[in-house]
């Protein structure tokens, strides 16, 4: 028998590292207030969306007098000035940790005043973003969306309370689930990941591709919603090891044209992962065979359609008068051409350059929005 030598090396610091604590079943967010006293804090500031204000309000009561105040302006692609402002709000509030209510935009928003502050995160998620797994986030500044990392950025804790999700209209639990698969099949691939951490991305699209089309027939069954928010956790712990073409395609469609992240990667999901399926057949084969498909691409794109999600650029205000710039952004790093070593826009261990040739034939494709991959 012939063994090939197995050698890996793993980057330290933010990859590969997930939250230290993670509280995960219906009804756990009850103990929310027991998680500030766990983490020793006293002036827990609580962060939302303008639309989750009620929601915020409701945990705000119940963390009492250990509650620091209500922050109810996080948005989503995380503005840079937003997380400016909310830093200098929590140092005038004498905020010694902070708790995210909602999806990606709250926790977003938490980690980019840790990012400033070093604040800890209880991360509290209501959607399927699995941005509460990571120590990244991406923040946009002058109309271009970059990716951060850091450990401050990293949640102390997680809780994961399937109640909370039950009022998720279905196009937003689409869209959220589409963004959880999309962490799973871009990192699958990346030399980044770890071998302890690769089985939460074959196992969370899963999880997330079989309970979709259930959840969306059945929105209010609480076992689907607890289902999905398990596949996310699986989902989220697999984007720790990286991330590569298909967030710096989604980040620059979000953070540059304003589309909501979940839809941005639904969006161009099916058409990345066929460019990248001929590159990674082995690792892309894994998530395949996890969805009983030897189509990976076809089967994506049939799953966001089902769901009503939009399969062609245009269906979200993406034109062929935006393709130059959309893939300047894409293919560059702070102005500057990407590089193997560069992890602004996920390029880092892509089995296919991100070149414009890359990302404006992809970009093409789904304009034109045919379904990908192989015959029905």
């Amino acid at each position: 028998m012939t063994t090939t030598m197995r050698t890996f090396t793993h980057p330290a610091g933010v990859h590969n590292a997930t939250p230290p604590r993670v509280v995960f079943g219906p009804g756990t967010s009850a103990g929310l207030r027991d998680e500030v006293v766990r983490l020793g804090a006293s002036r827990a500031l609580v962060v939302t969306t303008p639309g989750r204000t009620e929601l915020g309000d409701r945990f705000a009561t119940a963390i009492g007098d250990l509650c620091a105040g209500l922050l109810p302006e996080a948005v989503s692609q995380v503005p840079v000035e937003l997380t400016r402002r909310g830093a200098e709000k929590a140092a005038s509030r004498g905020a010694d940790c902070l708790v995210a209510i909602g999806g990606g935009a709250a926790t977003g928003l938490c980690k980019g005043i840790a990012y400033l502050s070093g604040l800890p995160i209880i991360a509290v998620p209501t959607t399927y973003s699995g941005s509460e797994m990571t120590g990244f986030c991406g923040m946009t500044a002058d109309g271009v969306k970059r990716m951060h990392e850091s450990l401050a950025m990293r949640p102390s804790t997680v809780v994961y309370d399937a109640e909370l999700s039950l009022s998720l209209p279905p196009a937003v639990s689409a869209s959220s689930a589409m963004n959880a698969l999309a962490h799973c099949v871009d990192a699958i691939y990346l030399p980044s990941l770890s071998p302890l951490i690769a089985p939460a991305a074959v196992e969370g699209a899963r999880v997330v591709a079989t309970t979709l089309p259930a959840l969306l027939a059945n929105p209010g069954d609480l076992a689907l919603r607890n289902e999905m928010l398990y596949g996310a956790y699986l989902s989220g712990a697999a984007l720790t090891g990286g991330f590569a073409m298909q967030h710096a395609i989604a980040h620059m469609l979000g953070g540059s044209y304003d589309v909501e992240h979940g839809v941005a990667h639904a969006v161009v999901l099916p058409y990345v992962t066929d460019h990248l399926v001929r590159h990674a057949p082995g690792p892309l084969g894994r998530i395949a065979a996890a969805l009983g498909t030897d189509d990976l691409a076809g089967a994506l794109w049939d799953l966001a359609a089902g769901a009503g999600l939009p399969v062609r650029l245009a269906d979200v205000g993406f034109g062929p008068g935006d393709e130059d710039r959309a893939v300047e952004i894409a293919t560059t790093a702070d102005g500057a051409p990407a590089t193997p070593d560069t992890h602004d826009g996920g390029r880092a261990g892509n089995p296919a350059p991100v070149t414009p040739a890359a990302v404006r034939a992809i970009l093409r494709a789904a304009a034109d929005g045919t379904r990908p991959g192989g015959p029905r």
